[in-house]
């Protein structure tokens, strides 16, 4: 059909093809119009025209009711939805086939041709659509070249990749394979040259093309292949032929590039500003973890300035994760918007908008600096630990075993235990200066004396003796001193412990765990004040932590210390309900609520400790904690409503 000449009208009708749900007009007037005299009557304009090019008689599809507009493209067909409802539930899933069909969709950019200078809510929404819509056809393209039926198909699915993506590494180095395992010779050598002049020329390391050529093409002819460059990465999706762990601490740590923020403010700041700023913040908080391999500013935002987006970024650099995002002023406000993407998968893992008030620019970018850095470590632990669970336990590598380790240790109870420590000596034997496997296997033994489920003596000195390991082995790994301020707590020596916690929290101010650990020690026998801070401030640095019940029942021992027993009992309540927590949290919610006069309550509690543990008393809980005389004194007598004393 012949669309209308406007390039508003056209990305108006774009805009809203792909919208899930009804429209308010003032949303999308705020979408396009930069405060024109009648907003809305030139809305009224825009819609006519969409109006005369899809409705016909008898079928209205540009719908509006109460102030909000829609299209009805249900007896329609719409590329870029059947792409995106198809890929959904995983591109992996569909048939060859399938993915062919899919990939004949794709013709240049999304909504090629309709960006328009002056709207920044637009050009935020259409970098994401081209953004989320590249991504998908790069691994459509990837999916095609290892599904081809012969060779000449994988290289015109390859021709094709490089036409999209030209400075992808990865593609590059198949296409090359591709050559050398036909035969042409001279093709592959013409490609080498053409490939290297231009990642050279855009600052990029070309050497692990001349390395893959060299190796495809020895196969090719039968000669002995040359060792590979021990410096140089795997190219994304090959084959790892090395059975032995190597030196390279990357290799147990997961790597993260972060993509500079693009400013979607209506006057977007020269480069340098918010945006800029909140980008390297976020960089270095994220480095000062140890447990992520960082790509360093200068590389990512090199490759932000030739406008690469972050998941091609992330498949350039070869990192397992990659983030993005915008950053947008307005209001009086300063909103972010943040996404964390797999790139083996191509998948947005994780998404949040931060929105606060931008009285001082300079605080906010800090308050939300912590909570991006704490929620995409906490979601990238998580999801190492999910994929180190689907592999057989003879495959794993030092990190693997650590994350299959961490996934029995959050288990909290004595059988997964042993097996925690079963995957953290595995790790250990892998790679012995692994500090974080080291920490992970001191936590095993903190559990095994602090539940009572070996002696408690032994279990001290163990869990002692692996902090120690732990920080020997990297003393600027704030899980060191994490392990090793709960270990000296578990001695008694409180002071020093809340010294190796206050230097993880100084290490990296977002390790929620640190946080959390001064809550326990203060919430007993410190200062209960302090104690409730620093169990809100891990709760908010990581909300869906596998300890949340331990930062909920801190805080509630804490107020039972102040004698706010209401608010301790409906704290401790919170903490119990926990699914990981043990007997010795729904214990501080069966004494709390009998002393916040809840009896009932405090005795079915109690009776649900007695079906896991038939033999657990007063006695048990006390020598687990370490309470002043004052807080040992208001515990027992708690316990003693419900004749637990």
């Amino acid at each position: 059909m012949r669309l209308p000449a406007s390039r508003k009208v056209r990305a108006l009708f774009g805009w809203l093809a792909l919208a899930p749900r009804p429209v308010a007009r003032e949303t999308l007037c705020d979408l396009l119009w930069d405060a024109p005299s009648d907003p809305r009557g030139e809305l009224r304009w825009c819609l006519s025209k969409i109006r005369g090019l899809v409705d016909a008689p008898g079928r209205r599809r540009l719908l509006s009711e109460d102030d909000r507009v829609w299209l009805d493209l249900s007896d329609g067909f719409v590329d870029a939805v059947e792409v995106a409802r198809s890929a959904e539930p995983g591109l992996e899933g569909l048939a060859p086939e399938r993915r062919r069909a899919l990939a004949q969709l794709f013709a240049g950019d999304f909504l090629e041709g309709l960006a328009l200078s002056g709207h920044p809510a637009y050009a935020a929404w259409l970098t994401a659509q081209r953004r989320r819509f590249g991504g998908l056809q790069l691994r459509l393209l990837a999916d095609l070249v290892c599904d081809a039926a012969d060779e000449d198909e994988r290289l015109r699915h390859l021709e094709r990749w490089l036409q999209v993506a030209p400075l992808d590494r990865d593609a590059h180095e198949r296409l090359l394979e591709t050559l050398a395992r036909l035969g042409r010779i001279r093709e592959g050598e013409a490609q080498l040259a053409a490939a290297a002049r231009l990642l050279d020329a855009e600052g990029l390391d070309s050497s692990p093309l001349r390395a893959t050529w060299q190796a495809a093409r020895a196969a090719s002819i039968d000669l002995p292949q040359a060792p590979p460059m021990a410096s140089e990465p795997r190219a994304l999706g090959a084959p790892d032929t090395n059975d032995e762990p190597g030196p390279d601490l990357a290799a147990h740590r997961a790597s993260i590039a972060v993509m500079p923020f693009v400013d979607g403010s209506p006057e977007p700041e020269a480069r340098g500003g918010l945006a800029d700023a909140l980008a390297h913040d976020v960089i270095t908080r994220l480095a000062k973890l140890r447990s992520l391999f960082v790509i360093a500013p200068g590389t990512v935002f090199a490759l932000h300035e030739r406008a690469i987006p972050p998941e091609r970024a992330g498949r350039m650099l070869e990192v397992d994760y990659v983030v993005g995002g915008t950053v947008r002023r307005g209001d009086a406000r300063l909103l972010v918007a943040v996404e964390l993407a797999d790139t083996r998968t191509g998948r947005i893992v994780w998404a949040e908008t931060f929105s606060h008030r931008a009285d001082d620019a300079l605080l906010v970018l800090d308050a939300i600096g912590d909570r991006i850095v704490a929620s995409i470590a906490s979601e990238i632990e998580a999801l190492e630990r999910d994929r180190a669970i689907l592999k057989p336990p003879d495959s794993l590598n030092a990190w693997e075993a650590h994350h299959r380790g961490l996934w029995h240790m959050y288990r909290f109870n004595k059988a997964d235990n042993e097996r925690a420590r079963h995957f953290f000596e595995t790790a250990l034997r892998l790679d012995p200066s692994f500090a974080r496997a080291h920490a992970g296997l001191s936590f095993t033994h903190f559990q095994d004396a602090f539940q009572g489920w070996s002696e408690r003596e032994p279990g001290i000195e163990l869990a002692y003796a692996s902090a120690n390991d732990s920080l020997m082995a990297d003393d600027r790994d704030p899980a060191a001193h994490w392990a090793m301020g709960r270990a000296l707590w578990l001695r008694g020596r409180h002071e020093p412990a809340i010294g190796e916690l206050e230097q993880a929290v100084e290490l990296s101010p977002n390790f929620a765990l640190a946080h959390y650990t001064l809550a326990f020690i203060h919430s007993q026998d410190g200062d209960p004040a302090a104690a409730i801070a620093a169990s809100d401030h891990s709760r908010h640095l990581s909300p869906f932590d596998p300890l949340l019940f331990g930062m909920l029942g801190a805080r509630a021992m804490a107020l039972v210390r102040l004698g706010r027993f209401d608010e301790a009992a409906r704290w401790a309540v919170k903490a119990a309900a926990r699914p990981n927590a043990h007997p010795h949290i729904q214990a501080i919610a069966a004494f709390a609520l009998a002393l916040a006069g809840s009896l009932d309550e405090a005795r079915a509690q109690a009776e649900s400790i007695r079906r896991a543990l038939p033999a657990y008393r007063f006695a048990d809980f006390l020598a687990a904690f370490q309470f002043d005389a004052q807080g040992a004194a208001l515990f027992r007598k708690g316990a003693r409503r419900i004749g637990m004393g």
